[in-house]
């Protein structure tokens, strides 16, 4: 079971939770199993991840690999089997399939043009934290620093924007409801610093890795804790949200607690040291 959660960047606790058992199930789907098509609930599975990733090789943009098919998929489905000279249907069935199968990249191993599109958006921004939209979420217990954190945001111009969920896809979805152009998820933690950016499928968020990069430059100091390496996870919050997103998780509290202007000081040094940075994304 560690093995497996490890393999597929959710928390390793050895205990078949719900994302354990909902990531079990996506993992039972392979490509050609079922039709690929939009529905509500959105249907997910490693199916689904491996039509996005064969689209975005093509060169049509299904968005991230996220194995969920949303409307970036449909989208993407239907400009290639309207290339492709298909019945512009919008599902993944037989027919689809086959002349996927039988089309194949330039390239052993190309860069996903959903990858493409989000460094170029990134590289295109503005190098200026004024009037980026960042949602600043956490997860219970840490409202201090979180108001903290908007409130040092506030005074660089930016829009920052708190959140207060319990639930990870809630968090997602309303970062997304206000279009973010960011988000940075706050979780508590025993004892020093960690930041995690979506990474799954063999794919990852660039902008999301830049960003935990920085984090881990400058928040762990605060606390006297080692920096260690950002890590790519699956976790919800990372997978569901459209925008490049991290989640710090930090403590002890009670240093959390005395430290909270130091942190949110830390955390707008590393969104500068961010947006300044976004050539090299």
């Amino acid at each position: 079971m560690r093995t497996f959660q490890e393999r597929r960047g959710l928390r390793i606790d050895g205990i078949c939770g719900p994302q354990t058992w909902s990531s079990l199930v996506e993992a039972g789907y392979q490509l050609g199993d079922r039709l690929l098509y939009l529905t509500s609930p959105y249907l997910r599975g490693d199916d689904v991840a491996e039509l996005q990733r064969r689209l975005n090789t093509l060169g049509f943009d299904a968005g991230r690999v996220d194995g969920i098919f949303g409307d970036d998929t449909q989208r993407a489905l239907l400009e290639f089997q309207r290339n492709a000279g298909l019945t512009a249907d919008a599902v993944c069935g037989p027919a689809t399939l086959g002349v996927l199968g039988r089309i194949r990249a330039r390239y052993d191993d190309p860069i996903p043009v959903a990858a493409v599109h989000e460094r170029e958006s990134l590289r295109h921004s503005p190098r200026t934290l004024e009037g980026r939209r960042i949602v600043i979420a956490q997860t219970g217990g840490l409202d201090a620093l979180s108001d903290a954190v908007v409130r040092a945001l506030a005074e660089t111009g930016a829009q920052a924007i708190p959140l207060h969920h319990l639930d990870g896809s809630a968090q997602a979805q309303q970062a997304n409801g206000v279009a973010a152009d960011v988000f940075v998820g706050l979780g508590p933690a025993d004892d020093g610093c960690s930041t995690a950016y979506y990474a799954a499928h063999r794919f990852e968020s660039h902008g999301g890795r830049r960003l935990a990069e920085c984090i881990q430059r400058q928040v762990p100091a605060v606390l006297r804790a080692p920096s260690v390496p950002p890590v790519g996870m699956a976790l919800p919050v990372l997978r569901e949200t459209k925008m490049p997103a991290v989640l710090c998780e930090l403590g002890p509290p009670a240093a959390v607690v005395a430290r909270g202007a130091d942190l949110a000081g830390a955390f707008t040094t590393a969104m500068e040291c961010w947006v300044r940075a976004l050539d090299e994304v």
